[in-house]
């Protein structure tokens, strides 16, 4: 299946938004908000403020990933199918695929444990030491909730950085080596590219001198 590169621009796009507003985001909520927390004095007053500054980007994390896992998902019953490519890049998109996964799986479950603490007190007042680590005041469920979130956001933030790493291993792949048989099956909305005819030319060429040194 071949695809227009109108939509395949924008898939990638919003994958590749999608894929640094999560990741910037959980980035950003362990090592600088959660610790930020112990400015405040109220160990409740901390709590309330987490899960306020949370709910208000949870909405867009959510949408990060979601384009990020669905633009990888599109790509890969058209342009990135294993008939596509080569053997590195069937490797490193398999291990994409579980790497996407994976980060689909802890954000889910991140969210859910999120949305659990902040139901634990009234307008989200858990006391709380940091977003990630109880107080000692913190009651028992709500602390283990919290320490599923100090887990879940280590695992969620590891799996996203080697998913930009592979991302990018990939990208410079295609970019260095193109592989000849995907641009020569590459069509585009407006006919045949000129990248289309440029390997076409390219291809004929080599085979014409390879003839020559054969007769030669």
């Amino acid at each position: 299946m071949t695809v227009t590169d109108s939509v395949a621009n924008t898939t990638r796009a919003a994958h590749d938004v999608g894929l640094a507003a999560w990741l910037g985001g959980a980035m950003y909520g362990k090592f600088a908000h959660n610790p930020s927390l112990t400015l405040i004095a109220s160990h409740t007053e901390r709590g309330s403020v987490s899960n306020a500054a949370w709910n208000g980007y949870n909405g867009i994390n959510a949408m990060g990933l979601g384009a990020a896992a669905l633009g990888w998902s599109a790509a890969r019953f058209t342009e990135t199918r294993p008939s596509n490519l080569s053997d590195t890049e069937k490797a490193l998109s398999s291990a994409k695929d579980v790497l996407m996964a994976a980060a689909v799986l802890t954000g889910v479950a991140s969210g859910v444990q999120g949305a659990r603490l902040a139901k634990q007190a009234p307008d989200g007042a858990v006391p709380v030491e940091t977003g990630t680590v109880p107080a000692p005041e913190t009651p028992a469920k709500a602390a283990g909730i919290q320490r599923s979130l100090g887990f879940l956001g280590t695992a969620n933030i590891a799996s996203g950085v080697a998913l930009v790493a592979v991302n990018a291993v990939l990208a410079q792949i295609n970019h260095s080596h193109p592989a000849a048989k995907r641009t020569l099956l590459r069509s585009s909305s407006n006919g045949r590219s000129p990248l289309w005819i440029g390997s076409v030319v390219a291809t004929a060429v080599a085979a014409l001198d390879q003839t020559r040194r054969t007769r030669g």
